[in-house]
């Protein structure tokens, strides 16, 4: 197997949904004994400084009283299925990370429009 570079591993997991960069990290944890998410949450507030003003992330506060059109949305944008989709419509929390400002601004539209509660930090 041809070796990757960690710009090439960090590309890929860009292209990644929520679910898919869960069942690597669990996978990680199975072959090398070690949790990667403590090292990831501990290097995010980094990442954001180094990413600038012009990325967003965009943050469910709360689906609101249409839950049903939000969760709709929500496998829309992250891929996810619908259980994963619903528990962030239950609970909240990032939909899309460092994404271009008006990409947020236009998902962030879809979501209210819906009746669901959004930020973009």
């Amino acid at each position: 197997m041809a070796k990757i570079t960690k710009d090439e591993f960090i590309s890929a997991l860009k292209e990644m949904t929520i679910l898919e960069v869960k069942e690597l990290v669990d996978a990680m944890k199975e072959e090398f004994g070690v949790d990667p998410s403590a090292v990831a949450v501990a290097a995010a507030p980094a990442q954001a400084e180094e990413a600038g003003s012009s990325n967003k992330t965009v943050v469910l506060k709360s689906a609101g009283g249409n839950k049903i059109a939000v969760i709709k949305i929500i496998k829309e944008i992250t891929g996810l299925g619908l259980v994963e989709a619903k528990g962030i419509a239950d609970n909240g929390g990032n939909l899309k990370e460092n994404i271009p400002a008006d990409e947020a601004e236009a998902l962030k539209k879809q979501l209210e429009e819906a009746g669901a509660e959004v930020e973009l930090v």
